[in-house]
């Protein structure tokens, strides 16, 4: 399923947080609202920063912060436990103009792990940082750190007590992840990523989220993306990255390059998930091979919020 519109706005933005298995018959009315309303909201703090003409890189890293805090989420504040159960966040950004990155593996203590991928981009001669040497870095930067109990959810908690139990991930727990991207006044793209990981992942497991290509992409030559599903096939796919270089080398739209990515080749492989995208034109993309994505867009005139397949 996917979105376009490509009518050449003054700027784009947007989100998404997380794929998977996203019905009707799962979600109760209160539940659904908390999540659309939510959505919504991510989407007044981007719009926010880019009507009055600020940067998309400055956007995308508030919204994402923003998700990050909100615990309905799985990124941040609602993160998933791991297997032992504690919280190992990952998290990445990525500035289109210069194709400069940071991005983040296995932290637990940062408040806003989207703020520090931004910290090791901008302030490291590196692009990821991970475990105990990404919080060193995080406490010389001034960044908010937390005790493990400020990320304690209780339906977090419950969810992982179930998988222990039950010794396997269900369909709903894999995907969980929150991003956004965005194309400002300037014509600059810019793209960010968060999650919390799977459900119960084990031996520091780490996603697609982090990785530059997979979970996250931004080229002002041709879109910017960010990735949510099933992180080892978005990994091995090189995601997001394949869909810049379809319209790089090959011409395509931005519609057409996502299409062909997430509907063909990823659900041939058997991967599940989806992105949300945004070319130099300002057309953009929500494509997804899942049952459903909680996502949306605002650009000048238009907003938009969305969860099922069928909307």
């Amino acid at each position: 399923m996917e979105t376009k519109r490509g009518l050449d706005p003054e700027y784009v933005l947007v989100i998404h947080g997380g794929a998977g298995v996203i019905n009707r018959s799962s979600m109760d009315a209160d539940t659904e609202k908390s999540y659309r309303d939510a959505l919504d909201a991510a989407l007044t703090v981007g719009d926010n920063i880019l009507s009055a003409g600020g940067t998309s890189l400055d956007a995308v890293e508030a919204v994402v912060a923003w998700m990050e805090d909100n615990p309905l989420f799985n990124a941040g504040k609602g993160s998933v436990f791991t297997y032992e159960g504690k919280i190992e966040m990952d998290a990445s950004i990525m500035n289109g103009i210069d194709l400069s990155a940071g991005a983040v593996g296995g932290v637990s203590h940062i408040k806003n792990p989207v703020k520090l991928a931004r910290f090791v981009m901008e302030k490291t001669p590196h692009v990821m940082l991970a475990g105990k040497g990404a919080e060193e870095f995080a406490k010389s930067q001034g960044i908010s750190m937390m005790d493990s109990s400020y990320f304690f959810t209780q339906r977090r908690w419950d969810s992982h007590l179930k998988g222990l139990e039950e010794q396997k991930q269900t369909p709903a727990d894999k995907h969980g992840t929150v991003g956004a991207v965005a194309l400002d006044k300037h014509g600059n793209l810019a793209a960010a990523t968060s999650t919390g990981g799977m459900t119960n992942k084990r031996w520091n497991r780490i996603g697609d989220t982090p990785v530059i290509g997979a979970g996250v992409y931004a080229n002002n030559n041709t879109c910017a993306i960010s990735s949510t599903g099933h992180g080892e096939y978005f990994i091995r796919w090189a995601v997001a990255h394949d869909i810049s270089a379809m319209m790089e080398y090959k011409g395509s739209t931005i519609t057409e390059a996502a299409s062909h990515v997430i509907m063909e080749k990823l659900a041939a492989a058997g991967g599940e998930g989806g992105v949300i995208g945004v070319d130099r034109k300002g057309e953009l993309t929500m494509t997804f091979n899942s049952e459903g994505m909680y996502r949306g867009f605002i650009m000048p005139g238009k907003r938009y919020v969305g969860i099922y397949g069928d909307e």
